[in-house]
């Protein structure tokens, strides 16, 4: 083969690579749109079913938090017996039972939110749990009184929670 032959391939298969790349490109950029272009039609359509989803699911999120405030909790849950692990571990079972219950709200809210209402819960309990170790403490009503004395000093674990949702739900609009 001479050079002007190797030159003469050369001129015919270098352009027809440039095509052919150039051709495979504007076809995966064209793919890429349309899939985008599905995608928010698709989120376009759905969008307001699932917003009225994710605020059902903030407003069973607020109403979770508000039934385990330990101001509305105590109140609303009266002791068993006089002994204080027995009310201590009756509150808790209910916290966590209605915590159980709106598990499935978590695939609706943010994955921040959802852990912020769990460590509103975790905090409660743990109120809950060191107010029962204080040795001063007899019975389930004496309980009962120095979670609630605790309350009137500082914020229940709640608060925070709760603020984090009307944040959220704020950021919606």
């Amino acid at each position: 083969m001479d050079s002007t032959r190797i030159i003469e391939l050369i001129s015919y298969t270098v352009p027809t690579i440039i095509m052919a790349f150039v051709a495979y490109s504007f076809f995966e950029l064209y793919t890429k749109n349309e899939n985008a272009k599905r995608m928010y039609l698709l989120q376009k359509d759905t969008k307001p079913d699932t917003l009225v989803l994710r605020l059902q699911a903030y407003e069973r999120m607020t109403l979770f938090l508000e039934r385990i405030n330990p101001s509305q909790l105590l109140v609303r849950i009266t002791p068993i017996s006089d002994d204080k692990k027995d009310y201590q571990n009756y509150v808790i079972a209910q916290i966590e039972q209605e915590y159980e219950h709106n598990l499935a709200q978590q695939i609706y809210v943010s994955e921040e939110c959802w852990s912020t209402i769990t460590t509103a819960k975790n905090a409660t309990i743990q109120m809950i749990l060191l107010s029962t170790k204080n040795e001063k403490i007899v019975d389930a009503n004496q309980l009962r009184e120095m979670i609630l004395r605790d309350l009137l000093e500082k914020p229940s674990p709640s608060s925070a929670a709760l603020a984090f949702i009307k944040n959220e739900v704020n950021q919606l609009w």
